[in-house]
């Protein structure tokens, strides 16, 4: 048993909401496009050599679908709904538009400024996101026989776990940029974790 821990956190691949500009939280169970799907693709074909102990992915099927081909390749996946997307309330599945926008910058800059108990109408706050984080990760952390794993997850949902990974102030969670299937390599050696691989996409210009 070791308390040694090497997570790999991408998240998923594109969506035709992504691509659209469409709001989509955890209300919203899309699937990858034929870009999403190449981008699954490209990671694969980068990091298959590596055999992770385990897979997780939230209950999307945008996540589930990412990490397909490891599983065609005989590794399995638990899904942790607690890693789903932030909810976003009235604004999933919605286009922006001047006044959406306006509501969500003007959101997101409360955030910034530690106001991280308010939502958009129906939604769920930063603080609410974390805490259901907080119940995934020691699902995780109790599973000592798993030293390399990968998690997919979504991109306000990686920024909120990446702080909490990292004991990093929640309202600081928009430093940790993210693309669609970029990775976040991180270490754990028993006391902290922390993050050898920012963002990186290299796997997706092969």
């Amino acid at each position: 048993m070791s308390t040694k821990k090497t997570i790999y956190i991408i998240r998923h691949g594109e969506t035709e909401y992504n691509k659209r500009g469409i709001i989509q939280g955890s209300g919203i169970d899309s699937d990858l496009n034929e870009n999403g799907k190449r981008q699954a693709e490209q990671f694969y074909q980068a990091y298959h050599h590596i055999r992770f102990d385990q897979i997780y992915t939230s209950e999307l099927k945008r996540t589930q679908q990412s990490v397909a081909n490891f599983i065609e390749n005989g590794q399995d996946i638990k899904i942790i709904p607690e890693f789903n997307e932030i909810n976003w309330g009235i604004f999933e599945g919605l286009k922006g538009t001047p006044d959406s926008q306006k509501t969500y910058k003007a959101m997101t800059e409360d955030w910034k400024s530690g106001l991280l108990d308010r939502c958009v109408e129906n939604g769920e706050t930063p603080n609410q996101l974390q805490r259901r984080q907080k119940r995934g990760l020691e699902k995780i952390m109790a599973n000592t026989d798993e030293e390399v794993i990968l998690v997919c997850m979504h991109g306000r949902a990686m920024r909120s776990f990446l702080c909490l990974l990292t004991n990093t102030p929640l309202y600081r969670m928009d430093e940790f940029k993210h693309n669609n299937l970029c990775l976040y390599l991180l270490q754990h050696t028993g006391n902290t974790f922390s993050i050898e691989e920012h963002n990186c996409s290299q796997h997706l210009w092969i």
